[in-house]
Parts: structure tokens; sequence; C-alpha cells
């Protein structure tokens, strides 16, 4: 079936040229260090805030493989920059795109100029220079969405995998990345939260109830590198991520507030944001007829027939026999407030506490 094995993970990357897009977001970052520790040959990062390339090209010197990094400043709306970018190179990442939810309703237009004719410029850029494996970074948004960040996120799946059926003799293979909320990226709860307790003001909530996928960045890192290791093109990767309720992490940082400060913070519920949904899902019920479970993801196979011819039979015959019947954070068993605590705390969210 899939096969992947640790030790081929630095010849996979060993001498090569990659491309990681919006380099300079929480993925992308943290994409890069990693990428970086398989010694590839030229690791171009392409980002569009000029500040945030020369902070991190700050942050990384010293580095011992720096010497592999290349800031590029550009747009990934301007295909031509692209096709520069992506010159010679043997994989991207792609993670540039604009997330927020609430902001997107409101900016509906720009979510298309960058999630969507973004990602089909990077198709075009990868395709015109046959580039060997390209990663795009979805999110469980994109599946059944309420919002034009999950919209778009969605048409940009459609986009990778249709990318597969059109690219002709190219040899480039087009996959996905699905994921939920990771811990702690930028503009994510996680961090909101620590920043006002720090200054002593309420916490803002939503909804008490609600119910997210949640895992720490560096899982999500480790299991995109092995995603596209495993890429034959087409396949939408979906990451097995615990639940939590939102509750169970207010409450904790209450808690936090308390221990580490000597306040109780006020708790204020302003209901759910416009496009926001109460709960998330990972795989759509049409989905799981067409997927496979590997031991900490699951692989969604196209539903383009063509594509499927391209799997060998040991993979085909284990389509649809996964060991759930929906993957939604409203029907998965949550981490209990204990569970949420020992995460948060083994990945340094209440380290000095």
């Amino acid at each position: 079936m899939y096969e992947f094995a640790e030790d081929n993970i630095r010849k996979f990357f060993e001498s090569k040229t990659i491309v990681i897009t919006g380099a300079c977001g929480t993925i992308g970052k943290k994409l890069t260090k990693a990428l970086l520790e398989y010694q590839p040959n030229v690791l171009r990062l392409l980002d569009v805030d000029d500040t945030a390339l020369t902070e991190f090209k700050d942050e990384m010197d010293g580095d011992p493989n720096a010497e592999a990094l290349r800031f590029l400043l550009g747009n990934i709306r301007e295909k031509n920059r692209l096709i520069r970018a992506f010159e010679g190179a043997d994989f991207v990442f792609h993670c540039a795109a604009l997330n927020d939810v609430a902001i997107g309703e409101y900016n509906p237009r720009e979510l298309i100029r960058t999630n969507i004719t973004g990602t089909e410029n990077v198709i075009e850029a990868a395709l015109h220079n046959n580039v060997k494996r390209v990663i795009y970074t979805s999110s469980d948004k994109a599946v059944n969405p309420t919002s034009t960040m999950g919209a778009s996120k969605l048409l940009g799946e459609k986009l990778i995998v249709a990318a597969n059926y059109v690219r002709g003799i190219k040899r480039t293979r087009f996959s996905c990345v699905r994921f939920g909320n990771v811990q702690d990226s930028r503009g994510s709860i996680i961090p909101r939260f620590t920043k006002r307790v720090e200054k002593g003001l309420d916490l803002i909530l939503t909804d008490p109830d609600v119910t997210r996928f949640m895992m720490p960045l560096q899982d999500i890192i480790n299991l995109t590198i092995k995603a596209i290791t495993l890429s034959i093109g087409g396949e939408i990767f979906v990451f097995k991520m615990p639940s939590i309720v939102l509750r169970d992490l207010v409450d904790l940082f209450s808690e936090y507030a308390w221990m580490k400060f000597g306040i109780s913070p006020k708790i204020e519920t302003v209901g759910l944001f416009p496009g926001e949904k109460s709960f998330e899902e990972l795989i759509t019920e049409e989905e799981l007829s067409r997927t496979i479970e590997l031991a900490d993801m699951y692989v969604v196979l196209p539903h383009i027939e063509e594509l499927l011819l391209s799997y060998n039979n040991e993979i085909i015959k284990n389509i649809g026999k996964i060991q759930t019947k929906s993957y939604n954070s409203r029907f998965t068993t949550p981490l209990s407030k204990n569970e949420l605590a020992l995460l948060l705390k083994k990945n340094d969210v209440f380290s000095n506490s």
C-alpha cells in the first residue's frame, strides 16, 4: 500500500530544490526549519511580505544550513513571478493563503484572487517547470463549507486534484493535505487567549459548546512532509486529529491566569462569527466511500476514474474499509480537560505556569 520509511526522508529531499509559498506564515516557517535538516540544495522561501521575509532571514542567521535559503519576494497572484520562482524546482509546498474566516466574509474577492486564482497560478507554474511534486495545504473549513474561506479552500483542493488529470506528459504529481486547527499558529485561538491573559483582559468566547479539531504544529509539519513522500497524485491526505470542546480550553486559560497572575478573567460569550460553524469536519460522507486508512492519516482518493488507474490493486481493495462512519468533531470523543491540559503543557503553552 502506501509505504513510508523515516530513513528515506533525507534521501528524498537531500540535494533537491524546494519552494515554499507563504513561507513566512506559521506553517511555512516551521516547514522551512524542518526541511533544512534534510540538507536540500536550495530552499526558496516565497512570501508577499517583505518585512516578514527580512525578519525571517535575521531569525535564520547562524543556522548551519542557512546557506541553502533564498528569500523571494512575490505574490502568488502573479503567475510570471511563480514561473521564475519554480525554475528547476523538484518540490513545491503551497502554503500561501488568506485564512481568516471572519475577514474573508467581508472581502470575498480577495480570497478568490489569492486562494483560487493563486492556486491555479501555482499549478500552471509547476507544470511549466515540470516540478516533480506539489503539496497543497488545505483546511477542515473546506469540508461542507459555510464560509468564503472554506469555499475558496475547497475550490483550491478541486484545482489541485484535477491538475493530475490535465497535466498531459508532464511528470508533476499534485496532492493535498487537510487538517484542522494548528495549536500554536499565528492568529489562532490559543495565541489570542495567551495575549489576553497576559494583558489582564477578558476572554472572548464564541460559544462554549463549539468543538474543534486541533493538533500541535510539529505534528502537522511531520505529516505534511510524510504526505509529499507518499504522493502518487490526486490524493487528499487527512490527518487524524483529536477534537476539543472550547469550554475546556477557556477553563484551562482561566486557571492559568489565576495561577500565573492571580487574576480571574471574565469570560464574554459573543456567538459564532459570520461563516463560522459550531463543529468541524475533516471528511465528507461521500469521500468516506473512496478513503483508505493509514496509521496516522486517512487518504481520500480522487473521484476521477482515470486517476484511480494510477493506484495498485492493494490500494484499491482497501477503499472504504475504514474504522469510522464520520469524521466530524461533534461525533468524535473529545480530549478530556486533563488530556487537553497535558497536550498544551507538552507543547509549552503553559510552560511558565
